[in-house]
Order: C-alpha cells, then sequence, then structure tokens
C-alpha cells in the first residue's frame, strides 16, 4: 500500500470519528486519533494497528488543541468530529449548558481550523462534521443548532482564507446516525421512530456512510470542491425536524 501521509481524526476514539479513522487507515493513511478520551483513543490506535497512534486533545483547550499537532510530519487530512449537546427550551436552558454547547462545537471547531491550517501541507483537506442541524431548527435544540450553523459558515470562511495554499476545507451534515453520541434518543419513546418517519430514505445512518464522504472529501477526486457542506442524511433535510421537545415534555409526569 501506498503511504499516504498523515491524517488526524479528532474525536476519533468512537462513532463518526473511529469509521473515519479506520477508513483512512485503510486508505494508507497514518492516523492519529485525537480524543478527550485518551483510554478510549488508545484502544482504537491499538485495534487499526503500527500505522495509528493515539493522543490526548480537549478541543475547549487551544493549548490542548496546538500540542495535538505538534510533532507531525506530512500532515495532509485533517477531520474534526468532535461534538455534543446539552438539550433544553430557549426559556429554561442554562447559560452554562448553551455555553458548553457552543464551547465543543463551535469554538473548537475554530481551534481545530486554526491549529490544522497552521500545520497541514499546502494542497491537504480539512473535513469538519457540522450536522443536519446546521440547516434545520429543532425545538430544544438551540444550541446545537446555533453551534452548528456556525459551524459551516465557519468552514466557509475557512475555505476562503486557505484557498491560496490549496487547502480544502468542506463540512459533512449528517442527519441521525446509529453512535453513543445518538444512543441516548432511544430513551425517549417515540422519538426515534419520528426521525426515521422524517428521512425519506426511512433509516437512521451508519457512521461507515460518514466515514466514506469524508474519506472522498480528503481524496483527489474531490480536488476542486472547497467551501462546501454535504447533506449526508438519508434527506432528512427535504422534510422536518422531529418534535424534542414535545417528545421529552411528553415522558413527564
Amino acid at each position: 500500500m501506498i503511504a499516504m501521509g498523515t491524517a488526524v481524526v479528532v474525536g476519533g476514539a468512537s462513532g463518526i470519528g473511529l469509521a473515519t479513522a479506520r477508513a483512512l487507515a485503510a486508505e494508507g493513511y497514518a492516523v492519529t486519533i485525537a480524543d478527550i478520551n485518551v483510554d478510549a483513543a488508545r484502544s482504537a490506535a491499538d485495534e487499526i494497528g503500527t500505522t495509528a497512534r493515539a493522543v490526548a486533545l480537549d478541543v475547549t483547550d487551544e493549548d490542548s488543541v496546538a500540542a495535538g499537532f505538534d510533532g507531525l510530519d506530512d500532515l495532509r487530512v485533517v477531520v474534526s468530529c468532535a461534538g455534543l449537546t446539552v438539550p433544553g427550551a430557549l426559556t429554561e436552558l442554562s447559560l452554562a449548558d448553551w455555553q458548553t454547547t457552543i464551547d465543543v462545537c463551535l469554538t473548537g471547531s475554530f481551534l481545530i481550523l486554526k491549529h490544522a491550517g497552521q500545520r497541514i501541507v499546502d494542497g491537504g483537506s480539512i473535513v469538519v462534521i457540522s450536522s443536519l442541524n446546521a440547516r434545520q431548527p429543532g425545538t430544544a435544540m438551540g444550541a446545537y443548532c446555533s453551534a452548528k450553523a456556525g459551524v459551516s459558515m465557519l468552514v466557509e470562511v475557512a475555505a476562503l482564507e486557505l484557498a491560496p495554499r490549496r487547502i480544502r476545507v468542506n463540512a459533512i451534515q449528517p442527519g441521525v446516525v446509529d453512535t453513543p453520541l445518538t444512543a441516548g434518543l432511544a430513551l425517549v419513546p417515540g422519538l426515534m421512530d419520528e426521525y426515521v418517519d422524517n428521512t425519506p430514505l426511512g433509516r437512521s445512518g451508519r457512521p461507515e456512510e460518514i466515514a466514506d464522504m469524508a474519506v472522498f472529501l480528503a481524496s483527489d477526486k474531490a480536488a476542486w470542491i472547497t467551501g462546501a457542506a454535504f447533506d449526508v442524511n438519508g434527506g432528512a433535510h427535504l422534510q422536518r425536524y422531529p418534535n424534542v421537545l414535545g417528545r421529552v415534555q411528553a415522558m413527564m409526569p
């Protein structure tokens, strides 16, 4: 297999990130799995094999982000998958919970773009995992929707600024994908059914399907694509977002 250089997957210890790390390793990249859960990152690297390594990285801490990119040779691909949400109605959501979501999803993406942009080779590719919620509002999802909308616009700005170095920057906007992050949705009666009912292709996604798009965007086949946000969601952007707040309220005594 031809060596492809180094790829960093932020949030690569589970879910979409882990699937992406596996896929990039299969393409011949030496993969660095960067995650706040460094033990899980080490387990993932051990599974992938000798071409993979793990580093601790907290996207809310600039020193940690900078350190995660230090010492990497021939950095050609960066995929940023870190994210979380603290749901809640806007009239009830605490400032702390709002800030946590913004810090991880939006400020974290800024810090990854900043430090990846400094270190990636000319002609490299950066992919940021945004969300269906970048374009589709949902009840109880105000912080997440705002953060992910900001991420998709941030990607466009980065694409403009890094274009003189032929660095391509793109976003993927998944719908509901079966990952540890979304496992809690099944605890809310009817919520997953409502997601699927509003997905024209009739099912949730698999992490490998998002990873496939990330690998494509990292490849020479996407050499003329930058500043784009790709809806990989089974067509869910064509319909409506589930009533998360209504489903949760229906659970209350």
